[in-house]
């Protein structure tokens, strides 16, 4: 049991140190990659179309790849866009521990409503899911209902095109920072 431990938590320090550097072939790829994957969004959830013109930025993450057993990781590389184009680019990493296992990719975007949340963002030299801005994840049965007049939240999240199997449960820290400036 312990040697297993030892092979899965080496495998997961693997990953999430190796995963968000290979998914960034170049800022141009990337952007287009974000772009296309915000237009699934759209084209899947009419409800985060609207959110995305009331939203200062979205930052968006094409492929979040995520895999564990017991102890786990995520990692993933992504754009910001900002008036119809990727302005900055970002990794996102995470460590997980708990009952989990399995392999999972699914993709991601963050509306930034406010302009201090996408300060925050800019200004950070990292910044972890769960401090700052506060963080609204949106379900198929939230976006049904969800009225985009009353925005009272710093950013939005939709997680959404998930493949794969996980299952479990665990503790999760997501940090984003940025990797490279403009295009």
């Amino acid at each position: 049991m312990r040697r297993a431990f030892l092979i899965a938590a080496c495998a997961a320090l693997a990953f999430s140190a190796a995963a968000p550097s290979a998914l960034a072939a170049s800022a141009r790829a990337l952007a287009a990659d974000s772009q296309a994957a915000l237009d699934r969004l759209y084209a899947a959830n009419p409800k985060a179309k609207e959110l995305g013109q009331r939203a200062r930025a979205i930052l968006v993450f094409p492929r979040i790849v995520k895999a564990g057993l017991m102890v786990g990781g995520q990692g993933g590389d992504g754009a910001l866009i900002e008036n119809g184009r990727a302005t900055r680019f970002y990794k996102t990493v995470a460590g997980t521990y708990g009952l989990q296992a399995g392999v999972q990719s699914y993709s991601s975007a963050l509306f930034f409503i406010t302009p201090s949340s996408l300060d925050y963002l800019k200004k950070s030299e990292g910044w972890s899911i769960g401090s700052g801005p506060s963080v609204v994840v949106i379900d198929q049965g939230k976006a049904k209902s969800m009225n985009t007049t009353t925005l009272s939240q710093d950013v939005y999240a939709f997680i959404y095109g998930q493949k794969g199997l996980m299952a479990g449960l665990g503790l999760e820290g997501s940090k984003i920072t940025q990797i490279y400036p403009d295009p």
